[in-house]
C-alpha cells in the first residue's frame, strides 16, 4: 500500500506510512478521523470508531515509531517509547495485542509534547 498519512495535533504534525494490511486499508478508507488523544507512557492513542479483529500479525511488543490498531479501545496507537507495560529497559509494549499498521516517518521525539485530551486529526498524507 505504501501510502502516507498525516497525524495532526495542532502545532505538531507527524507523517506515517501504512503497511499493506487489510486493517490499514480499512482505516485509510475511513479518513479523515478526528478525535481526542490519550497518552499512556510514551504512547499516544485515540478512538477511531472502527471494530476490527486481530490477525496473526498482532503482537504486544512494538518498535519505537510503529503505529497500530488496538481492538479493545477501537483505537489508533502511536508508540514512541516505553509504556507502563514495558519491561525495565525495554521498548514500547501495548496493553494487549495490537494490529501493526505501519510506522512514523522521521523522528518521534516531538510526540512527547502531545497532551492528554488534545485534538488530533488523522488524514491522508499530501
Amino acid at each position: 500500500m505504501s501510502e502516507q498519512i498525516a497525524i495532526d495535533f495542532g502545532e505538531l504534525t507527524v507523517r506515517a506510512e501504512w503497511n499493506d494490511s487489510p486493517a490499514a486499508r480499512r482505516i485509510a478508507r475511513a479518513l479523515p478521523i478526528e478525535a481526542r488523544a490519550h497518552t499512556w507512557g510514551e504512547e499516544v492513542y485515540f478512538p477511531i470508531g472502527l471494530a476490527m479483529e486481530l490477525t496473526d500479525a498482532a503482537r504486544s511488543d512494538m518498535a519505537v515509531g510503529e503505529i497500530a490498531y488496538w481492538p479493545a479501545g477501537q483505537a489508533f496507537c502511536i508508540f514512541f517509547g516505553p509504556t507502563p507495560a514495558s519491561q525495565p529497559g525495554g521498548g514500547p509494549r501495548a496493553a494487549s495485542d495490537v494490529e501493526p499498521l505501519g510506522r512514523i516517518l522521521g523522528d518521534t521525539d516531538a510526540l512527547k509534547s502531545v497532551a492528554d485530551g488534545q485534538k488530533v486529526v488523522l488524514s491522508a498524507g499530501q
